[in-house]
């Protein structure tokens, strides 16, 4: 049996589904494990060829993905599921209930439902497939295979790039290098800011359901989505989390209790004013590849709250958010990475650790209990 990860495609599209089948063969790691054109097929499939993640499409006769959701929850089925979201009216309310369904993750569709340009948006797939489907294997005690071990399946396709990119099964991390002078002693924590990316909306879900209800202490969050998507992202939090949390808009007051998430698209920012904190929102060109960008938040809420900051660093793909994590560490303030073992994809927390910027590793069960423990505690 292979030890690929192996994917079951569920879309209606015959087009649709051979893209997608191509773009996994192509990718070393990756093996279709079967296809179907509606959820009803998919769930008869399942036994026979076990897959380790699915991919699915929410718009299909007979049964849709919603449906499929719901059915596969009533099995007890917990095979991770990424749905591959239409930007039709509606979008983002429909892929956010399926998200409360127990899927995953979400990848926007380039151009409606049949989205011939899906190769566009192939990196963030192909991510997420590795990283969810990587991550389920590791859970059911099968191998996933090194970059070393991968075979190579097209001339264009080079390993080491792929291994590269998604960080998801390489070597060990190495010891972190030396990490920074601290300019000023830790004061108490005023503000927690947040940085995450693939393997986001699952890990938010689970951290903000478990906070503390009288935990008084604003949070500012960049999770890397798409614009249009925050909104009702922010909306299905606020029904799990016992504190309020909104999506950020220009001039939001930041406050005890309250959550606020950058909105797709714009940086966030903060601003410290005698009457009271306040969120910025800009257009400013990408940082590390984002924009929103961790980065950005790390070094706005350092410039303003200096060592009363706890910065926080979990499940994404790249490095987003690694520097200026540093820069609330230099400035006497708290971090948290997230460890290897909860991480969807150990990218960013990987590479804030390894630059010495991450003071206490803490796995994904544990991260709401920790901060709240620093946030409530006198450094």
């Amino acid at each position: 049996m292979s030890d690929e990860i192996s994917v079951l495609i569920v879309d209606d599209s015959a087009l649709m589904r051979n893209l997608i089948g191509r773009m996994i063969d192509d990718t070393p790691g990756l093996v279709v494990a079967d296809k179907a054109m509606n959820g009803q097929f998919a769930l008869q499939k399942i036994p026979r060829c076990n897959p380790d993640v699915i991919v699915l499409d929410l718009e299909m006769p007979e049964m849709n993905g919603i449906e499929f959701l719901k059915e596969r929850r009533k099995q007890g089925i917990d095979i991770p599921v990424v749905i591959l979201s239409s930007i039709a009216a509606k979008g983002a309310e429909i892929t956010m209930e399926a998200l409360s369904l127990g899927a995953s993750d979400f990848v926007q569709k380039p151009s409606g439902s049949i989205s011939e340009d899906i190769h566009i948006v192939k990196d963030n797939v192909i991510a997420k497939l590795l990283g969810y489907g990587g991550a389920y294997r590791r859970s059911q005690g099968r191998k996933v295979l090194a970059p070393s071990e991968y075979t190579q399946k097209t001339p264009s396709t080079k390993l080491s790039d792929i291994a590269l990119h998604f960080n998801l099964v390489a070597a060990p991390p190495s010891a972190p290098v030396a990490s920074p002078v601290q300019i000023r002693r830790p004061g108490k924590t005023e503000i927690i800011a947040i940085g995450i990316s693939t393997g986001g909306p699952d890990a938010l879900r689970l951290v903000f359901s478990k906070l503390d209800a009288d935990l008084r202490v604003p949070i500012v969050v960049v999770q890397h989505m798409p614009a249009g998507f925050t909104n009702e992202f922010a909306k299905s939090l606020d029904r799990i989390c016992p504190l309020e949390v909104k999506e950020a808009e220009d001039g939001d007051a930041i406050l005890p209790g309250r959550i606020i998430i950058a909105q797709g698209n714009k940086h966030l920012e903060v601003e410290k004013k005698t009457s009271g904190s306040v969120v910025r929102l800009s257009d400013a060109p990408l940082v590390s590849g984002h924009r929103p960008s961790a980065d950005v938040l790390f070094a706005s809420v350092a410039m303003n709250f200096t060592n009363n900051v706890l910065g926080v660093i979990m499940t994404g793909m790249g490095r987003d958010g690694a520097q200026h994590l540093g820069t609330i560490y230099k400035e006497g303030g708290m971090t948290l990475g997230q460890d290897e073992q909860s991480a969807v994809v150990y990218g960013m927390p990987r590479v804030a650790y390894e630059l010495g910027h991450v003071m206490e590793q803490v796995s994904l069960q544990d991260m709401a209990k920790r901060i709240c423990e620093v946030a409530k505690t006198s450094r």
